[in-house]
């Protein structure tokens, strides 16, 4: 029990150290936009579609190591649906944490980093703030990866979905004047297009976010669901509780 709150006490930690980072990264000229995810935590299908897209595209690099496999059935899959269709891997255990397979070692030889864990990183970040980051990667020929990032400048992560989405690019598009100084105005355009249109990409991140935002609080979907009760509950203990009071009181003047 130990180790698992340390273990999670670290990886908070390393995920504001990451938010810390990027507020600094902001502060220092990366005024972005955020666009709403217009997430539903309600909407099973979406998180259902989130999920394998998770398990499909980041699971491969990233850990979840707070998250058990079982904690899907919050969001209406059964135990033969994830197994059959969610864990690839035969020695996995439906109590299992949800783990990459990747070796810390052979990450940080590669990206120059071990990939955060991302069970809290919509609580952490925002879910506008990833919805945004996974739809403004750019083509850079000067970074490591080839890619650059709108909200993450110098970020060590390709873009993963770029089949799905295209390739951006960035261009000049005028000028404006920031502290008396003039800087470039910029904005992404489509380089090469993706399997995707615009609208099904930003649905199909739109469906990671929801997922992500499920994931750093399982309890938040079930917790939703019985406050649709408890609020009708309530309504109907004020009525009952109005009609008692003027049954009490009719007669008093």
């Amino acid at each position: 029990m130990k180790t698992v709150n340390r273990a999670f006490f670290t990886a908070l930690c390393v995920s504001l150290g990451l938010f810390a980072s990027g507020a600094v990264v902001a502060a220092g000229g990366g005024d972005v936009h955020l666009d709403s995810a217009n997430i539903n935590l309600r909407d099973e299908g979406s998180l259902q579609r989130g999920a394998k897209a998770f398990i499909t595209n980041c699971l491969n690099c990233h850990n979840a190591q707070f998250m058990r496999w079982g904690h899907l059935t919050q969001i209406g899959l059964t135990e033969e649906q994830i197994k059959a269709n969610l864990m690839f891997s035969p020695d996995t255990k439906f109590s299992d944490y949800m783990t990459t397979a990747l070796d810390a070692k052979d990450a940080k030889s590669w990206f120059g980093a071990v990939p955060p864990d991302l069970t809290l990183v919509a609580r952490v970040r925002g879910s506008d703030w990833i919805y945004t980051y996974l739809r403004t990667f750019y083509v850079d020929p000067k970074s490591p990866t080839g890619w650059n990032n709108e909200v993450f400048p110098n970020v060590g992560m390709p873009h993963v979905l770029h089949d799905m989405q295209g390739s951006l690019a960035k261009t000049v598009v005028g000028e404006k004047e920031s502290h008396g100084k003039k800087e470039n105005v910029t904005k992404l355009v489509v380089e090469r297009k993706g399997t995707m249109s615009q609208q099904e990409y930003d649905m199909y991140v739109r469906d990671i976010v929801n997922y992500l935002t499920f994931m750093g609080e399982p309890a938040s979907v079930k917790r939703a669901q019985i406050g649709v009760f408890v609020m009708l509950f309530l309504a109907l203990a004020f009525f009952a509780a109005l009609i008692v009071k003027r049954e009490y009181w009719k007669d008093v003047k």
